[in-house]
């Protein structure tokens, strides 16, 4: 399943945004006015990641942190107009894991949103060298791997895809996000070169590419492994 991101801003324009950019990228996302809502929204949806306003009515950004951090160790990216050090320390001392500065580039955000998460998947399956999906096995310590007890040769980038893939069965990857995976940004006009690392990593894999038994092509969004 995709990662649900929670978007808290008072400013409609700013949610409307943000959620047809993030949606058209993969993500599944929320939406919040204020601290109060967004304390009620968390609780109920568990976010994979939160992009927090700081300014707002009813409950603000640093009192959401204050709250919502005692439920939860989530992710969050703040959102801020100003532009003290104060600030933004302060925000980062609360628990924030970065900061955007408004205005913003959306482009940037999302690369910044990918980051946070990829860091803290790395951080939850670092422990985990050894990767087993259905009758394939991944060993991330030595390189190498068997489908149905069979040796295959892949690329060093066929080898990554297939990595972030098993350890995150079942989650829908967009294409730019697998990009970003692979070099560390997103590049715009290149993410169809990961159809041509998906179709070669299939024909290693796979015994029917036209009917594909282990990665899935998700239509309109990208590319998953079946559990």
């Amino acid at each position: 399943m995709s990662k649900m991101i929670l978007v808290v801003d008072d400013k409609r324009e700013i949610r409307f945004l943000l959620n047809q950019y993030l949606t058209q990228e993969g993500f599944r996302v929320a939406e919040a006015a204020d601290g109060q809502e967004a304390l009620y929204i968390a609780r109920q949806e568990r976010p994979d990641l939160i992009i927090l306003d700081l300014m707002m009515p009813n409950m603000g950004g640093y009192e959401f942190m204050r709250v919502y951090g005692k439920d939860a160790d989530t992710p969050i990216i703040i959102l801020t107009a100003k532009l003290e050090e104060s600030e933004k320390v302060l925000g980062l001392e609360l628990g924030a894991d970065d900061y955007v500065t408004k205005p913003f580039s959306m482009r940037e955000l999302t690369a910044r949103v990918r980051a946070v998460l990829r860091r803290l998947e790395k951080q939850q399956n670092g422990d985990e060298p050894l990767l087993r999906v259905a009758d394939i096995t991944l060993d991330k310590t030595m390189r190498q791997v068997t489908v149905d007890g069979n040796a295959i040769d892949l690329t060093p980038s066929e080898f990554d895809l297939l990595a972030v893939f098993m350890g995150n069965p079942g989650r829908v990857f967009s294409r730019s996000e697998l990009l970003d995976y692979l070099q560390g940004d997103a590049y715009e006009g290149y993410e169809r070169t990961i159809d041509v690392h998906i179709r070669n990593l299939r024909s290693k894999i796979e015994e029917d590419t036209r009917n594909p038994r282990y990665i899935e092509t998700v239509y309109g969004v990208g590319y998953r492994l079946k559990r």
